[in-house]
Order: C-alpha cells, then structure tokens, then sequence
C-alpha cells in the first residue's frame, strides 16, 4: 500500500504478464496492503513524490476504501507543490518538475462492507455475502436440530449492506443495522415476533447484527445484549456467532473476479484518457453498467451518510447510501414481518404461481417473495406443482405464508418443474383458470417460461380464462432469456464452474504441461462458457455466438505450445456443449492431444448437471427475492388497472409482461415485443451485452486483439436519487 509508496526501494517493482498469473483466484491481495501512518503526513507524501518520480510514475490505480481513496485525492492536489519542494531541496531537478507536471489517478473500491456511496457493488462484497450464507447455512442445520436461537454478528461498523443483504438471503427473523435502527420499545416486538414464529412450528429463530448496529438514541446494540434480551425474556436456548475475519477471506467469487476484471479495464481507460484537467474519479457498477464517478463526490456522500446517522437523520441516511441499498431494505421490510389477518387488505384475487423449464438455483426464493409479496397485497396465492403439466392435471393448492418459509437457501425448484410447453393442454389450463378462479399467473422459468406466455396470449382469442395479467421472471442456469441481462440461477452456476476449474487448475499445475479441456451447459447460450472463462484465467472459450473454424482451432493450440514454454504450464479450455456440432469436445480433445504430442497432455471434463445444483448464490438468493417481489407488484397494480363489471379482463400486449434486468434498471417488456430480439431457433437472445466482455476475456489469455471502448463509462456526477426513483428500478 502506501507504506510501500512511502519507503520505495524494492517495495515498487515493475511487473510482468507472469507475476500477475494464478493470482485470480486467491483471495486478499498478493501485493499486500497496510494502513500508513506516514503518508498521513506531508514528509511522508513527499518521499512517496520523490519515489514515484525516480521511476517516472505519473499514473496511479488505487484499489481500496474511502480511506485510501480520498489519500490519493489528496496526493493529487498536492503533487505539483511536493515536486516544487522537491526541486528546492535539489533532489530532482526543474526538467523533472516539468516532465512528470501532474498525477493521474484512479480508484476502484476494495471494501467488504459496500460502503462506498456512488457503487452499487464494491469488489469483494459479493465474496464476504458468499462466507457469511455458507456459514448460516451450516448454522441452520444444527439451530433446527436443537430448536436453537442464532445471534448472527457480521461485519460493517457503520455500514448494514452485508447484515442487510444476508438477512435477505437468509430469511432471517431480524436485522440491526446503524442506518436503520428499531423503533423505541422493539425489545418487545422482537420477542413477539421470535415467539410467534416458535409457534407456527418454527424449529429456529436467526438474528443478524452488524458490528455497528445502535438504536434511535444512537447507543450501540451488541449481538450479547440481543442474546441477553432473548434468553431472560423468552427463555430460549440462543447462541452468539461472531463471524469476524472469516468475512475477508477465502476465494473470491465469480461475481467478484468478473466485477474486479471489468473495473480493471475501466480503470486503464480512464487513465489513459486523463488529462491535468479531469478530476481524479472512481470506475464502478451501476447495475450492469460500468460508469465514473468524480473521486471526491463519492467520498463526500459517503461521509453524509456518517454525518447523518450521527445526527440521528435515519431516513436521511437510507436515501443517501444509494437506491439499491433501499430497495434492499423495502424488500426485506415487506417479507419478514407478517401483518396479523385483520390488518391485511382483502383484494379477492387469486394469483398462480408456477415453475417452467429446468431447475435453477433461486427459483424458491423467487416463489416465497411472490408468495409473500402476493398475501401482503391482499390476494389469495396458489402454487402450481410440476410447470404447466401438473396445472393442465389440477395440481393447483393454496400456499400459506408460512409455507414458504426457509426457503431462500434451497436449491433446486420445491414446486416441482417440468419443460412441457401449454399449447397441448390448452383447454385443461382453461378449465383449472376457471375453476379456482386464477385472476393472474406468475411463471418463474427459463426459455421455456417465456415461449409459455406466448402461447398463453396467442390463446386469448379461444379463451378468456387467458385475458388476465401475466408475467414472467426469468429463471435459468443458461441465461438466455431475450430482455434480461440475468436470469436467476446463473450465478450460482457460474460459481460452480468457476469452483471446479480451479480445481482443476490447480491438478494441472501439479502435472505440469497439462490442458484441460471444460465443457459448461448453456444449450446454445455461451453464457456460461464465456463468464467461466472469464472468471476462471482460462485460454480460450469456444462458443456458439462467435463461429470458429479449424484455423483458429490451430491458433490455440500454438498459443498454448508456446504457453509451456513460459513458467506457467497448464491450459484450460471451456467449450459450450452446443457450440459447434462437428467440432465436438471429443474432437477437440483429440485435436489438441495429437498437435501438443512431445509439448502437453491432454484431459477433458464434462461438469454436466453439477451446473444446476447446489444451495443459492448470495446473488441469485437476492435478485430472486426482488426481482420476483417487483413481479408481483405490477400484477397487483395491473389486476386494478383490468378489473371492471366485477370481473378481471386483460387482452393487450402490455398485460403479458417479462420482467428483466437491463442495464441499469429493472423494466416490463411485453414478451410480444421480445419476439423480434430472439431467435427461436436456438433459443437466444440476438443481442448480448456479455459478448462485448469476449475481447477481454482473449487479452487476459495474451491474445493480440482490440477492445471495443465505445462502451467505457463515461464520467457522470453522483446521482442523488428522488425516493420515487428507487421504486423505479434499481436492483
């Protein structure tokens, strides 16, 4: 870190394509880091000038939290006086002050917490949610076993995103967080609620505390005095967990490697287009955006939010945190706490909810947000067992709150789910609409979803049980639903390829001279091929989207022959299953065995439905609850919108509806409209933003090729959004 900057000598060394290989997936930073006090200090900045100047360094990349970030702002300012004192002092002369006139910087945020104003995601947040899920996971296992009561305490001293996103994923009973703190008197409704839930059978109780948690009168809330509160109230056995450093260790995740790759390229791409004139700023995530933001604008607000919860202007400090930090704190506040009957309106709708296509990890946590959501709004849920097939049979039943309790972490789809398409039960789907009166259908699934609702609406001619709101929200390991960015469940499965080829990497590097030849799933999506290779270093990705012929084939295999003669000895190929139906993982393993003879080995690896499997990603947990909680609104809103004469009839385009993730915000697309951006043929969207990242995948593999820039971020002020704006989109 700075230390580093400040006592020069071998502490800053220039680095090579090889120094930098197989460090993606180790977790922490390889080039260390250290709070400096010098640098705090002008001498210290000086020498750190002075160091900087001796290797001619005008460009700096600053990976870190506000701290640091707002220390290089600083640096900065003051570079072209220390350079003056400098010269003065006769250790570097006036051509030097003249050469090397002004500082350039950049910063990307390195912060477990997400507390960094302006970013929607830090990098390494996304890997501490990962540590604090699995150990909640192993926590819920032993709580059930002994009908035990957990005290969670995560880290965030003045931050809650990590306790709030994990009582999110987790279903937790309660949260404290500083931005947010309990009402006077929330020791009772806390113990009312703990004792409610152990009522209905609810064999554990899991609160989560952040480290910094207070109440209204700013006095800290500790994980002992919640423990404490809970043991001489309601007498029930509770334990406290202090996650503690567990929290910042450990691989990063896929997210975060892809999150930390793109935000690299930014980072280069502002440097390089910098000048005297732009001011110092930080390359982020806005959604699915990369953008830039003025350095000192972001720590300003960041430093708000501080000075609002000091002040005791809560509500204040929500909105300043950033629009996905209330949306997370809205979702969470609508799905854990049930009304009582009495409070809830009566609305006399009844919504479907059901499970098309493959199973996809975070499907239930897309059901149990309908469901809640749905008995919140006043209506009357029912869950369809087994697709359209089991809804075609009258497997149709009402679903409770409590049913769907527990079941953010499951993997796999509870409900059951089967491919069969509608057409061929049409007049069956009919009748069950009819007969249990279904006002709105909600359909969690893949492409399969999709081609579903399109069926459905085409049907409206023949059946008004049809003409009722509809809406989709994608759900597949593929990602391959036209208008979404994401679709549940490609998180997690991203995370277990990525899991595997380090595995396998790492069995490579032990042999020696060794490729491994990977193929992911995706149907004709290279999604995942793409993003795995991305995310796990690996040499090349053969997808459907980018056709490939024996000439490139051939390009590999040099590449990697030449690859052996370096001190980094092992390959990794990942290959689509539908890429190429000639051009066989087969035929590429035997390909590249015969031309590597006498250079490097071969063996491949089919992950197969490993892909699909698994508990939920911290991701897929959380935009599955939100994404599905959004769903559900709108068909509350549209059920108003369509209910005349005592009757709901919705027969237009926009009353069909996928819900997807675009960009930077969450939008209704009628699926009528989507049919121009698919191809039905191989189930794909035409268009793909991850395509865009294929250039990036190929320079990290040390291939020649060019970045298309037009799509870098361009410099935007920190947005203060308008608390309508936050219901608007952001995820």
């Amino acid at each position: 870190g700075y230390q580093g900057m400040v006592d020069g000598g071998d502490n800053i060394v220039e680095v090579s394509w090889e120094s930098v290989s197989s460090i993606l997936q180790v977790g922490g930073t390889v080039i260390g880091s250290a709070r400096c006090k010098s640098f705090r200090t002008r001498e210290g900045r000086l020498q750190a000038a002075y160091n900087l100047v001796q290797r001619g360094i005008t460009n700096l990349c600053v990976i870190g939290g506000d701290g640091s970030l707002t220390g290089a702002n600083l640096f900065r300012e003051e570079w072209s006086g220390l350079l003056e004192e400098l010269a003065q002092k006769g250790k570097i002369d006036q051509e030097a002050v003249k050469k090397y006139a002004y500082l350039n910087i950049v910063g990307m945020v390195g912060s477990i917490d997400n507390d960094f104003c302006g970013t929607d995601m830090t990098i390494g947040t996304d890997s501490a949610l990962h540590r604090i899920i699995e150990v909640v996971d192993a926590i819920m296992t032993t709580a059930q076993s002994h009908q035990r009561t957990f005290v969670l305490e995560v880290m965030g001293r003045h931050c809650g995103y990590l306790a709030l996103v994990s009582a999110l994923a987790c279903g937790a009973d309660w949260v404290f967080i500083p931005e947010y703190p309990p009402e006077e008197g929330w020791e009772d409704s806390m113990c009312v609620k703990l004792s409610e839930n152990r009522a209905r059978k609810k064999r554990l109780n899991i609160i989560i505390v952040a480290e910094g948690a207070i109440d209204c009168h700013n006095k800290p809330i500790t994980s002992e005095k919640v423990k404490d509160l809970v043991v001489q109230r309601l007498g029930f056995d509770t334990r406290v967990t202090i996650l503690g450093h567990v929290q910042r260790g450990g691989t990063p995740s896929a997210f975060d490697r892809i999150l930390a790759s793109r935000m690299g390229v930014e980072a280069v791409l502002a440097l390089l287009e910098g000048t005297p004139d732009t001011p110092a700023c930080v390359v982020s995530l806005s959604g699915n955006q990369a953008v830039r933001l003025p350095l000192m604008e972001c720590v300003q607000m960041t430093q708000e939010v501080q000075k609002a919860m000091d002040e005791g202007r809560f509500v204040e400090a929500v909105r300043l945190r950033g629009r996905s930090f209330e949306n997370n704190l809205n979702t969470y506040k609508l799905l854990s706490h049930k009304k009582p009957d009495a409070e809830l309106p009566k609305t006399n709708f009844n919504v479907a909810v059901l499970n098309v296509g493959a199973p996809a990890a975070g499907m239930n946590a897309a059901v149990r947000a309908a469901v809640r959501v749905g008995i919140t709004e006043g209506h009357k849920m029912f869950a369809v067992i087994d697709g359209f097939e089991g809804f075609s049979r009258g497997k149709i039943k009402e679903i409770s709150w409590g049913d769907v309790g527990g079941w953010t972490g499951q993997g796999g789809s509870i409900l059951g789910t089967k491919r069969t398409l509608p057409a061929k039960y049409l007049e069956k789907i009919a009748d069950q609409m009819r007969t249990n009166n279904i006002n709105a259908l909600m359909v969690i699934g893949g492409f399969e979803a999709y081609l579903g609702l399109l069926e459905l609406s085409a049907a409206r001619e023949k059946y008004d049980e049809f003409c009722v709101p509809m809406v989709m929200v994608p759900a597949t390991v593929s990602n391959n639903v036209p208008g979404s960015d994401f679709s549940i469940g490609a998180d997690t499965a991203l995370n277990t390829i990525t899991d595997t080829c380090d595995r396998i990497k790492q069995s490579a590097s032990g042999t020696k001279r060794r490729v491994f030849i990977i193929e992911t799933m995706g149907g004709y999506c290279g999604y995942l091929a793409n993003m795995g290779a991305l995310a796990a270093g690996a040499d090349a990705a053969y997808i459907f989207e980018e056709q490939f012929d024996i000439r490139e084939l051939q390009a590999n295999v040099e590449h990697l022959t030449e690859k052996m003669k370096t001190s980094i000895q092992r390959g990794l190929v990942l290959r689509n299953e539908n890429c190429n139906e000639n051009y066989t993982t087969d035929f590429i393993y035997q390909l590249y065995s015969e031309e590597g003879k006498g250079v490097f080995d071969c063996r491949k690896n089919v992950l197969g439905h490993m892909q699909q499997g698994g508990a939920p990603s911290p991701f897929d947990r959380n935009f599955g609850t939100k994404i599905s909680a959004k769903a559900m609104q709108w068909i509350s809103k549209k059920l108003k919108e369509t209910y005349r004469k005592g009757k709901v009839f919705a027969n237009t385009d926009d009353s069909v509806c996928l819900l997807g993730m675009r960009r930077r915000n969450l939008v209704f697309q009628p699926v009528a409209e989507l049919k121009n951006e698919t191809d039905f043929v191989h189930r794909i969207p035409m268009e793909q933003w991850w395509l865009k990242l294929r250039p990036l995948m190929k320079i990290l593999a040390k291939y020649k090729t060019s970045y298309d820039v037009s799509d870098s971020g361009q410099l935007e002020h920190v947005a203060m959004h308008s608390p309508k704006e936050a219901e608007t989109g952001a995820i």
